[in-house]
């Protein structure tokens, strides 16, 4: 195993752990949140102190200040993956006689996603401001449980609208704020969610691309090789015929560098495709994921209600039907429509 495979393969641990953090971070009530409370507790007993201080400096600096960071992060590893591709996946289909539209499907996903990218943490989120604050009071109503009237901002000095938050990485309000995106290093509120859902979706497309070619590459070559019918000696000395395992353990030895990737770009898909059905979700329910995390408070009911103990019943005042949710994705309300 060369320098090369183990970098990406510390590279690998290194992004699981930023994306643990990143959770843990995002729901301070969670499971994951009191585990790292907890671990973190332990390890301050054999951490030295001076260790500890720069690691939390670090930690404020990543998850609390706005950082190009998660970006470079970012566009490493799409260069890594599309290195990898190029140098030796295409080249290898290539000879393969793979139809040359399929190779060049993932490079047409990379511009798509770099537009959208641009598109997404360049254009304006919705960030409110004394010139627009009025107009944007009127466009949704406060539905007395997540969102109340009369609640200021002690930063902007100014009264929330509905369904806004203030981000305290870009030190603003955010109109239908959904969340921060440090892969972006910009906010996801109301006038780029849609450039958002294209740069999900396009990513998400891209890895289950790489993922597609390089598994159906690696099949190939155990059918050209004949593989499937060979046998070989174990350990013991014993005949046996090839097994799933050992053909994944003889492709890493042959092609290390492609199966790793395979492993990363597949678990990368996966991951990516459950976080597209999780904003589908949010999309067709209109909803943002601060208000859905919220709303875990409170329960879903159809009724605001108080139970018999008090306790709040949460009811989604701003959902119109499928249709008009999602075209409020690509069209935000405006003030004459949230008059109507």
């Amino acid at each position: 195993m060369d320098f090369l495979t183990l970098f990406l393969i510390y590279l690998c641990f290194v992004l699981t752990a930023v994306v643990l953090l990143c959770v843990c971070l995002g729901r301070k009530e969670s499971f994951l949140a009191r585990s790292a409370n907890g671990a973190r507790q332990v390890l301050s007993f054999v951490i030295p102190t001076q260790l500890q201080r720069v690691t939390q400096k670090v930690l404020h600096r990543l998850f609390h200040t706005r950082s190009c960071l998660f970006v470079v992060l970012h566009i490493a590893l799409q260069a890594a993956v599309y290195g990898e591709y190029t140098w030796e996946v295409f080249v290898y289909c290539w000879e393969l006689q793979f139809p040359l539209l399929l190779l060049l499907l993932p490079y047409l996903l990379l511009l798509g996603n770099l537009g959208s990218f641009i598109l997404c943490s360049q254009a304006d989120p919705g960030i409110i401001t004394t010139s627009n604050h009025a107009s944007l009071l009127q466009i949704y109503a406060y539905d007395g449980v997540l969102f109340q009237k009369g609640i200021v901002c002690p930063t902007c000095n100014m009264e929330k609208p509905a369904r806004s938050k203030h981000c305290s990485l870009c030190r603003v309000c955010v109109h239908r704020f959904d969340h921060h995106c440090v892969w972006l290093n910009s906010c996801i509120g109301a006038f780029n969610a849609k450039y958002f859902c294209l740069y999900l979706l396009s990513l998400t497309a891209m890895a289950a691309a790489i993922a597609s070619i390089t598994a159906a590459f690696l099949i190939q070559v155990v059918l050209l090789s004949g593989m499937m019918h060979g046998r070989y000696i174990d350990d013991q000395g014993q005949e046996r015929a090839v097994e799933i395992l050992f053909l994944v353990q003889h492709l890493f030895l042959t092609f290390p560098r492609i199966v790793f990737m395979l492993g990363f770009v597949l678990l990368l898909a996966l991951i990516l495709g459950a976080y597209c059905c999780f904003n589908l979700y949010l999309a067709l329910t209109n909803q943002t994921s601060n208000e859905w995390y919220k709303s875990r408070r409170y329960g879903c009911s159809h009724h605001l209600t108080l139970q018999p103990q008090h306790r709040v019943v949460y009811k989604n005042i701003y959902s119109k039907g499928i249709w008009m949710n999602l075209k409020e994705i690509f069209k935000p309300a405006t003030v004459m429509k949230g008059k109507k």
